[in-house]
């Protein structure tokens, strides 16, 4: 055989190499202090915890999305907003504005938080959605986020492509001796969609990444009847990914 047909032969070998990301680098257990009622942040931007239940009162910090929290007590203000007492830590406690939160398992709650989720773009909404798939395990509206979670991640691998390509030197990869594809496995772009347990392939051939389709084979295997499935079985059929092996 050739050095040529060896190269190629190794080439085409390469495609079929699939990101080998650990579990371990998914998103920690959330927890929220012991007593009350648990509740998680989904909207940051409305995520201040303060003093007393009024926006004028003391800052006491700003909290980041996923945080849990345990709700003690609650407060209408004239205008209409509702404030939760809560406990972020064993020592921490104030006031935080109650849209700021939802509740798992409160009725009606995963459907509010699937409007951000829709409202919600890119990276944002794919860490919505994955706080939706872990705190509303139970909910009829899974299918649904899953999709949404899927087509964000399908549309993600696109972006990370195009970045990839743009910020790793060849010269300086193939200098270093290691296999190229892993230079792009190694890519730090990938890391927070790591943490928010997405798995993208990658064909060396093309330079491109593709989503595993994990959250589509979850519909099938878990809502095969859902209005999801359909369209969850052609995405896998374009991956060229068979469902349950």
């Amino acid at each position: 055989m050739s050095l040529l047909s060896s190269k190629r032969t190794i080439f085409a070998f390469s495609f079929l190499v699939l990101s080998t990301f650990s579990q371990s680098f998914a998103q920690t257990p959330r927890r929220a202090p012991a007593g009350g009622m648990r509740a998680v942040v989904v909207d940051e931007r409305l995520a201040v915890l303060r003093d007393e239940p009024d926006f004028s009162a003391r800052l006491l910090q700003r909290m980041s999305r996923g945080r849990m929290v345990a709700i003690l007590g609650q407060r209408r203000t004239p205008e209409g907003v509702t404030f939760y007492r809560v406990a972020v830590t064993r020592r921490t406690r104030g006031w935080l504005q109650g849209d700021a939160v939802v509740v798992p398992g409160r009725a009606g709650d995963d459907e509010r938080l699937l409007r951000l989720i829709r409202g919600s773009e890119d990276f944002d909404r794919i860490v919505r959605a994955r706080i939706f798939l872990d705190m509303f395990t139970r909910s009829p509206l899974r299918p649904t986020v899953l999709m949404l979670y899927g087509m964000e991640a399908e549309a993600a691998a696109v972006r990370l492509s195009r970045d990839a390509v743009r910020r790793l030197e060849e010269r300086e990869m193939t200098a270093g001796g290691a296999p190229v594809f892993s230079y792009f496995m190694n890519y730090n772009g990938l890391d927070r969609y790591r943490r928010q347990e997405i798995v993208f392939t990658f064909d060396p051939a093309r330079k491109q990444y593709r989503y595993n389709g994990a959250a589509w084979r979850e519909i099938l295997r878990r809502y095969p009847q859902s209005g999801e499935a359909a369209e969850a079985r052609k995405r896998l059929e374009a991956l060229s990914v068979i469902p349950g092996r």
